[in-house]
C-alpha cells in the first residue's frame, strides 16, 4: 500500500448517508428512479464522505458504502440467483419459525427494515459487486482506499434457506462452493485493477462463537442454517476465506473484520464477551489484520490477541460509531499502547468498532459526529507516532 505512517488511520466501511442519498436508495428499491439519476447523487454522496475522511485526517479511506442499502445486502442485484427478502417476508419460509419469531422480537430493528439475500437459483456473479465503486473512488483521490465485501461464511448461511435454496443447493456447504467462486472473481478484478486493501465483514463469528443453537440470537443469519457445533461452524468459516484469499498473498492485502452487532444504541441487544473462543480459529485464517472492536467494554480483554500469531496485523477498534459521545483522545491512545504489549507499532491500524452508516433506513450517527470520532483518531494517532517513531 506504499508507504503508511505508524498506526494508520482508516474506516470500517459505512459513512452516515445524507438525506439525498437516502431518498435515492429508497426510490431505487421502488423503480421510481433510473440507473443515470441514481449514479448521479450516489457520486455526489461519495465525493460527500470522501471530504469528511479527509476532513477529519483519515489515511486510507473508503467510498463509505453510500450506493449500499446495507453492507450485506446490496449484493443481490449483482448476483443471478440471488432474490432479496425482509425479514418479515422469510418467516413464511425458515424452518423453526419459533425461534425466528423470538429473533425478530429480541432485535430492536422493525422486522421490514432488516433485508437478506436468498438463494432462490443458481448463484453466479452476473456483474462486479464492489469494483465499479473502487474504480469510481480511485478517480477522486490518490489516498490508499479499503474496499468492504461481506464474509463468505455470513453469504453462505444467511443466504442457504432451505425451503427456497435445496433445489439448487442441498446444503449451505454445496453453496458455499458458488460463493467461494463469487468473491474470487471479485477480489482478482479489484487486485487487477490496482486496489491494495479488501476487507472481508464476517461479524457473526461472534454470535456463532458465544451463542448456542436454541439461544435467542442478535444476528438474524446466526439463526439460519445453523449446526449444533460452534466449532463445526468455525471451521467452516475458516475453510471458505482461506478458500478465497489462496494465492493472493503479497498481491493484495486482506483483512476480516468481526464485531458483535451495530444497529442500535441499546447496549443490551447487542452482543458481548471477549474474543478469546474465537482465537484458535482466528489463528488459522490466511488473511493480513483482523479488524476488531475495542471501544466497549462488550469486547473484554485486549489481552486474548496474545495468542494470535505474530505476524498478524490489528485494526483496533478505539471509537464507538453507535454513541453521540466523542472519546477522548487518551482514552484512544491507552487502548493502542494496550495492544503494543503484544504488536509492534508497525502492525497496528486505528479505526471504529464499525461502519457510521450501518443500515441506510437505520443510521447510527451524524456526520458531524463521525468526523470528530475520526478526528480524535488522527490526533491519538499523531501523539503515538511521536512516541513510537522509527529510528
Amino acid at each position: 500500500m506504499g508507504s503508511l505512517p505508524l498506526f494508520p488511520v482508516t474506516v470500517v466501511g459505512s459513512m452516515p448517508r445524507s438525506p439525498d442519498m437516502l431518498k435515492a436508495l429508497r426510490q431505487k428499491e421502488k423503480g421510481a428512479i433510473t440507473k443515470e439519476e441514481f449514479e448521479a447523487i450516489a457520486g455526489k454522496a461519495v465525493l460527500e464522505a470522501l471530504h469528511l475522511q479527509e476532513e477529519a485526517g483519515v489515511e486510507i479511506v473508503s467510498d463509505g458504502e453510500q450506493r449500499r442499502d446495507s453492507f450485506f445486502s446490496f449484493i443481490a442485484e449483482h448476483i443471478d440467483g440471488a432474490r432479496l427478502m425482509t425479514l418479515a417476508e422469510m418467516l413464511d419460509f425458515v424452518e423453526d419459525k419459533a425461534a425466528f419469531e423470538r429473533l425478530l422480537s429480541a432485535l430492536d430493528v422493525p422486522a421490514f427494515a432488516l433485508k437478506n439475500p436468498v438463494a432462490v437459483g443458481n448463484l453466479k456473479r452476473k456483474d462486479p459487486l464492489v469494483l465499479n465503486d473502487y474504480l469510481y473512488l480511485r478517480k477522486q483521490t490518490a489516498k490508499p482506499i479499503k474496499v468492504t465485501l461481506p464474509g463468505p461464511y455470513l453469504m453462505t448461511r444467511s443466504m442457504w434457506v432451505k425451503a427456497l435454496s435445496s433445489k439448487y443447493y442441498p446444503d449451505k456447504e454445496s453453496m458455499g462452493n458458488a460463493v467461494v467462486g463469487i468473491l474470487r472473481e471479485e477480489l482478482a478484478a479489484l487486485r487487477d485493477n490496482g486496489c491494495q486493501f479488501v476487507q472481508f465483514d464476517e461479524p457473526v463469528l461472534t454470535e456463532v462463537a458465544f451463542a448456542g443453537p436454541n439461544e435467542t440470537h442478535t444476528f438474524m443469519c446466526a439463526a439460519l442454517s445453523e449446526k449444533s457445533s460452534p466449532k463445526e461452524e468455525l471451521e467452516f468459516a475458516v475453510h471458505l476465506i482461506n478458500r478465497i484469499v489462496d494465492g493472493f498473498a503479497g498481491e493484495i492485502k486482506t483483512a476480516l473484520h468481526v464485531c458483535r452487532g451495530n444497529w442500535s444504541r441499546k447496549e443490551s441487544v447487542l452482543l458481548r464477551g471477549a474474543y478469546g473462543p474465537l482465537i484458535p480459529f482466528l489463528s488459522k485464517m490466511n488473511v493480513d489484520q483482523f479488524v476488531l472492536e475495542y471501544a466497549t467494554e462488550r469486547a473484554g480483554s485486549i489481552d486474548v490477541l496474545a495468542d494470535l500469531p505474530a505476524g498478524k496485523e490489528i485494526g483496533l477498534g478505539v471509537v464507538d460509531p453507535r454513541t453521540a459521545e466523542v472519546e477522548t483522545v487518551e482514552f484512544v491512545v491507552s487502548k493502542v499502547k494496550g495492544l503494543l504489549k503484544h504488536r509492534r507499532p508497525d502492525q497496528i491500524y486505528l479505526n471504529p468498532d464499525c461502519g457510521f452508516g450501518t443500515f441506510s433506513d437505520r443510521p447510527m450517527n451524524t456526520q458531524a459526529i463521525a468526523v470528530k470520532k475520526m478526528h480524535v483518531m488522527r490526533v491519538a494517532a499523531e501523539i503515538l507516532r511521536n512516541e513510537y517513531r522509527r529510528p
